[in-house]
Order: structure tokens, then sequence, then C-alpha cells
């Protein structure tokens, strides 16, 4: 039998490959964006409470009733959204499973979507997976802004969608008001579609504001926007996010949903349903994160890689420009071999592997971890 594959260019991540070698190399692994601290204990009661009392059973489709309305709370106050939790919010399994539903409720072969690059890796399969055509525009190195004139540039009649992501995945940076006046003018009177990638929300940094599209109404009518629990609760094994739309977008989201994922893990959306309510857990997020951020940059000194600053997320992008001669790839499989610290190169998140001698860092990480990984790097020499 032959089977004509519908991703024929995607092979082994980056992120298998680092890991693997990691535990090959018994390397500190900066690797991957998880955290290596523990979850809340209060969280991980919560469910064990669900359990013992049976709410074991399928909850609906759309989600956990309670947890919808909570989540519609929650952004009321953040944001002054008036969120109809009934029609415009639904549990998915994690993020990237959101981020998928959207695009695939949205997309016909032929459309096109803006995708800005370096990007989290899943969204181009995604497209070509939904017989779309991903346009991409890269961020301008080093701040990794979006330039916005070749965004009007590469706009056609086959645009569908734009993909937006802040804070960014893979580097930290983050969307200004300046850019949400851009992309307004962008899709006003077009039929144009909005994918805001927010699952790093509360992992904002250095005191700027989050530039949320539930924070404009208008722009909320024409998108998808994706988040996870597993970033905010530090539970990434978890898998549990949701989508926030419009209410006519969302039906026609919930369609494509009901036959991929009937129900989402119904204990964990008790506890978090109650754990939610704790607002302190989200609201010092930030600050707490920026002190992990912050001590990586001081230990970070005692090296001779350059800093690309983040000001947002698990990650911190460095240059290693003048210091070696090799791709960024072979780069961060050296850096694992030879100084026992794994990174992921930041060419990854390229479709064409655009090289500009950047590697990411994970810093969500302990103290004694992100210690031991500087120590090694602080040993490394240039390799010209």
């Amino acid at each position: 039998m032959q089977l004509q594959s519908k991703l024929p260019d995607v092979g082994t991540t980056i992120f298998t490959v680092m890991s693997s070698l990691a535990v090959q190399h018994n390397a500190v692994n900066l690797g991957q964006g998880f955290p290596d601290f523990a979850m809340n204990n209060e969280l991980i009661a919560l469910v064990n409470k669900a359990m013992q009392n049976g709410n074991n059973q399928y909850v609906h489709s759309n989600g956990l009733p309670v947890l919808r309305e909570q989540i519609a709370a929650k952004y009321a106050k953040l944001y002054q959204s008036n969120i109809d939790a009934e029609k415009q919010i639904t549990i998915t399994p994690g993020g990237t499973y959101a981020i998928y539903t959207a695009l695939t409720t949205v997309l016909q072969p032929n459309d096109e979507v803006i995708v800005f690059e370096p990007a989290y890796d899943s969204y181009i399969p995604n497209i070509v997976i939904n017989g779309a055509k991903p346009v991409l525009i890269s961020l301008a190195y080093p701040n990794y802004s979006i330039p916005w004139q070749e965004v009007k540039n590469k706009i056609t009649a086959k645009t569908k969608m734009i993909i937006i992501n802040s804070p960014h995945n893979p580097t930290g940076a983050v969307l200004t008001k300046q850019d949400i006046i851009e992309l307004r003018n962008i899709v006003a009177n077009t039929n144009i579609f909005i994918l805001s990638d927010e699952v790093y929300e509360h992992l904002i940094f250095d005191d700027l504001q989050h530039q949320s599209i539930l924070r404009y109404p208008d722009l909320l009518e024409r998108s998808f926007v994706c988040f996870s629990f597993g970033k905010t609760y530090h539970c990434t094994g978890w898998k549990i996010g949701y989508c926030i739309s419009s209410p006519t977008l969302m039906n026609e989201f919930r369609k494509v949903h009901q036959f991929n994922s009937f129900s989402i893990d119904s204990p964990k959306q008790f506890a978090l349903a109650e754990y939610i309510q704790n607002e302190e857990a989200y609201l010092t997020l930030g600050k707490t994160m920026q002190q992990k951020r912050d001590y990586f940059r001081t230990l970070m000194q005692q090296t001779p890689f350059k800093i690309i600053p983040s000001h947002g997320s698990y990650f911190e992008c460095y240059s290693y420009e003048g210091l070696s001669n090799l791709n960024d790839k072979d780069f961060a499989i050296y850096l694992t071999k030879n100084y026992g610290v794994a990174t992921i190169p930041v060419s990854a998140f390229y479709k064409n592997g655009e090289d500009n001698k950047a590697i990411r860092f994970c810093f969500a990480k302990k103290e004694s971890t992100l210690e031991k990984a500087v120590e090694k790097l602080a040993l490394f020499k240039k390799d010209l």
C-alpha cells in the first residue's frame, strides 16, 4: 500500500532531536519550554478532590459551564471584555489544539495565511494540512518586530488569515499598541480573520501591557484567541487550554471540535474552575517569571554570548555571532555534546532555516538548573 503524505516535508522535530541529545550526553536541557519546578500543590489537591467526588465522566463538549463562566469573569476584570461564556468560549485539549481547530474551521484549499517567522512550529503544518498556503514574513532582527509595510504588500485576494503571537515564542517579543493600530488598519473592511496565540498572556515583563485581542471588540469579531492553562499554572503536561471568539465564529469552531475531542479531562476542569478564582496566581506570574529571566541574564554575563532581550514567555535568545562559524543547528548540537547544555537553534522556527546565529534558552527552570547550565556555558571558548 502507498500513502501520499499530507506533510511530506515534516520529519523529526528539533525539540525531539535536542532532547534526545541532552539525555545521551547528560546535558542540562534549556531547550524545550517546560518548567522543571513543582506546580501548585493546591491545584493538585483540587484535581484529587474532583476525582474523589466522582467528577470523572464526560462534561459538555464545549467545556464545563462553571469553568467557562469563571474565564469570562476573569477577562471582564482584566480587559473589561464582555464575553458570553455560553457562546464564545470552548475548552480544548491544549492551546496547540485550539490553534489547529481554528485554522481548520476557516481555511479552504488555496487560501493564504500570513505567518511571522520565527514561528511556533505548529502553524505552518496546520496550514498546509488544510490545503492552504503559508505566506511567510520574517520579523525584523534583532528586536523581532513586525514589518507592517511588508504585510500590506503581501495581502492578496486570497489572504484568509493573519496569525499573531504575543508574548512571542521563540523570541519573547511583545506586541505594542501601535502594532494593534497597524493590524486594525490592515483588516478593516476585509474578510481577513485573525488567529491570536496568547498562551503566554501572563508571562509578560518590564511593566509592559499585554495587548490581548480581547481588549478590542472590533478585532475579536474576526478573531480566534487561543490560551493555555499549562503555561499559566506550570502544568504543560495537562494539555488543557481554550479558545475565545465571536459567537458566529465559535459556532463553526465547535462543529470541528466536537468530532475531534468530544470532551476534555473532567476532573481538571472542575479543579481549574475553582483555582482560577485565585487571581493572585496569575496576576503575580509575570513578576515571578521575570525574576527567573533576570537571574538568568545575570548568570549569562559570565559567558561570551550576547543577549537578544525578551519581554515575555519562557524564553530568551542569545547571539553567538563572532564566536563560531557553525550554523545555529550545528552550534546547538556542538554545545550539547561539548559543553553539556541543550538549547534550540532559532533557525528551526523558520521554514527556510534563516540563520541569524541565535539560540533559544528556556529560563523557566529552578535556579539550581540555571546555575548548572551557565557554569558549563562559562567555559565556552571561541571556535572560529
